[in-house]
């Protein structure tokens, strides 16, 4: 079954990344912020130095993008941001405060990357490995493809 639930935008979405952030016991610095704010503009997945790029211009001084990853990798733990892994890309998740496994369909023409949450088919992704005997930590399923813009 898919399962919905309220999607934050915007400066919402910052407040609840910091939210979330600081309830695992984590500062929300203004490094982290920056970076976050960055993620959270693109409108499709972007890379750590499409990131650190971004935050460099705006603060008008070099981030490097190692920098960036670490703070990316703090955040795909923390559930504010997931990771697409066939184009090692990020993209800020919209409802940190639901834990789910993530489905990505990305358009192979333009690069979008939408998300769905389908308990049904990651449960039974999940029931398959621990069938095999493998205890799966966090499934990664991504459909490519063309979106309905580009299909038209």
């Amino acid at each position: 079954m898919e399962h919905h639930h309220h999607s934050h935008k915007g400066s919402d979405l910052a407040e609840a990344a910091r939210s979330t952030m600081e309830r695992s016991g984590e500062q929300w610095t203004q490094m982290r912020a920056a970076v976050f704010d960055a993620l959270a503009s693109f409108d499709k997945p972007a890379s750590a130095y499409d990131i650190a790029d971004k935050v460099s211009k705006d603060q008008g001084r070099r981030v490097a993008a190692n920098s960036v990853y670490r703070i990316l990798d703090l955040f795909v733990g923390a559930n504010l941001a997931r990771r697409v892994e066939s184009v090692n890309a990020y993209v800020a998740n919209e409802h940190p405060d639901c834990l789910h496994d993530c489905i990505f369909l990305i358009c192979d023409n333009c690069g979008q990357a939408k998300h769905l949450d389908d308990d049904r088919l990651s449960g039974g992704v999940r029931e398959a490995a621990k069938a095999a005997g493998f205890a799966p930590k966090r499934p990664v399923i991504e459909v490519r493809g063309r979106c309905g813009d580009c299909e038209e």
